[in-house]
């Protein structure tokens, strides 16, 4: 079955939400999709929506007066007037062809995201890596400034939900996905790029495309911060003075960085204004995303931006739900939880992990779980050499998502194990997912971490893992 739309998202012509009618959210259920749909409701427009099962979301849209549905049926429209869709509904969809026989207005969700950012100044935070976790600092840095945001990023905050709707006219924070070109819907004033590497080339077809992506994204903005220290984004935008990073040329400049247990530690500079930065989140990529925040709010508020007060704000900042999430500890050996999918983002959790356990002698135990078959193909050496930076690597099959074995003959998880003991990983491939969490539990050891890594179903192993340590004390 297609999908509604091709590959790549159009921008689409935005409507207040309270021009929209009532409002129906196919898949409402959905991480992204439920938190708008609350915001929606918590502005007073009528909301229903339906999804393939009953979940924990359901409920809570439900006590928030949301008419919501359990499976997809035609009537369950309503008196809807617009139908909002996420690129992964499929053409066929009986909710989505009863709106098109009605002519009722189609929605993708990023344009019902970006009708809430209407008459505030906005701030989009793209990026092929970091966006939820730098997103997620702009909404709490923000907050801790008193400025009251609106905001919806892609998981929940450790100290907050996911979405919140904000003050009328205050800052409103979005966390803009590339993946299918919806981030260039955002009508943000300021447009923050955390970095730039080619993804997502089942979509975009080409990097050259998906770089392209990039420059029309921070050309719709009036003011772009970026990465002074990306090769990715150097490259296509060139060295400029006004972004963030080491660079002696950023306009905001990270010096000292140092790490500090499952911590780090930073000389912020801006101007003449010196400060320094305790995160309680570990890894110089951390840093990097906490600079783009640093830099998002200043380019918002002006003169109003305080370095020193907003540094402290900042380490205060927990992180966000699947990005190094502690899970439980047993038997001295402790089990985070991180959606790292890609080589760099792997490389950049299984750094910032080894740089916690320095000096403790404990060791690193990696699970992992690659995500869709065509990056897997298409990065299996850089996969190899990530996956080799662990001491030990439990392997799992490929989560396919939308995507079918039969279309990638001979891409399989073997090509990972391939290439981390040529890196000279010791990656041991475990094929029956109930036995994970018991080959995990049997390499760990008092003193260990263990990342629990993948954006498939891998998270739902870690508390098992947790258990089955407990259990070989």
């Amino acid at each position: 079955m297609s999908s509604v739309f091709g590959a790549l998202v159009p921008p689409v012509e935005l409507v207040a939400p309270d021009r929209l009618g009532p409002v129906h959210f196919i898949a409402i259920g959905g991480a992204g999709m439920s938190g708008i749909a609350a915001l929606y409701a918590e502005l007073g427009v009528p909301v229903s929506g339906s999804d393939q099962a009953a979940s924990p979301a359901l409920e809570m849209l439900a006590e928030r007066g949301v008419r919501v549905h359990v499976g997809h049926a035609a009537d369950q429209l309503g008196d809807a007037g617009t139908v909002v869709v996420s690129s992964a509904i499929a053409a066929d969809n009986p909710e989505l062809a009863a709106a098109r026989e009605r002519g009722l207005r189609i929605w993708h969700r990023s344009a019902a995201l970006a009708a809430l950012m209407l008459g505030r100044p906005g701030i989009a935070v793209g990026g092929t890596h970091g966006k939820t976790t730098t997103s997620a600092m702009v909404a709490h840095l923000l907050n801790g400034l008193g400025e009251q945001p609106g905001y919806v990023v892609g998981a929940p905050l450790a100290d907050g939900p996911a979405s919140a709707l904000g003050a009328p006219g205050a800052p409103f924070v979005v966390e803009a996905d590339e993946s299918d070109g919806s981030f260039l819907q955002y009508p943000a004033e300021v447009a923050v790029v955390t970095n730039i590497e080619a993804d997502h080339l089942d979509n975009w077809g080409t990097p050259q495309a998906y770089a392209d992506g990039f420059g029309e994204f921070v050309g719709r903005a009036r003011v772009a911060g970026l990465n002074a220290d990306d090769p990715g984004t150097i490259a296509i935008f060139g060295a400029r003075a006004d972004g963030f990073g080491a660079a002696p040329g950023a306009g905001l400049r990270i010096g000292s960085v140092s790490a500090a247990g499952f911590g780090s530690t930073a000389e912020i500079s801006l101007g003449q204004d010196r400060a320094t930065l305790r995160l309680q989140v570990p890894g110089a990529h951390n840093v990097h995303n906490a600079a783009a925040a640093l830099w998002s709010v200043r380019a918002t508020l002006g003169e109003r931006f305080d370095l020193a007060r907003a540094c402290a704000v900042l380490g205060d900042f927990r992180g966000t739900h699947r990005r190094f999430s502690p899970v439980g500890e047993a038997g001295g050996v402790r089990v985070f939880d991180d959606y790292a999918h890609h080589p760099t983002e792997l490389v950049a959790t299984l750094s910032a992990a080894r740089a916690g356990l320095a000096g403790t002698g404990g060791r690193l135990i990696a699970c992992f779980q690659p995500h869709l078959f065509s990056r897997t193909r298409d990065f299996a050496a850089e996969f190899g050499r990530a996956l080799a930076l662990a001491d030990e690597t439990v392997l799992m099959e490929i989560y396919p998502a939308r995507e079918r074995a039969e279309d990638f003959p001979g891409v399989t998880s073997e090509l990972l194990v391939e290439h981390a003991r040529a890196a000279g990983g010791s990656v041991r491939l475990v094929t029956d997912r109930a036995a994970v969490p018991g080959a995990v539990a049997e390499l760990a050891r008092p003193g260990d971490v263990v990342l629990i890594l993948g954006a498939g179903d891998v998270t739902r192993i870690a508390p098992e893992v947790v258990t089955a340590v407990e259990q070989r004390r």
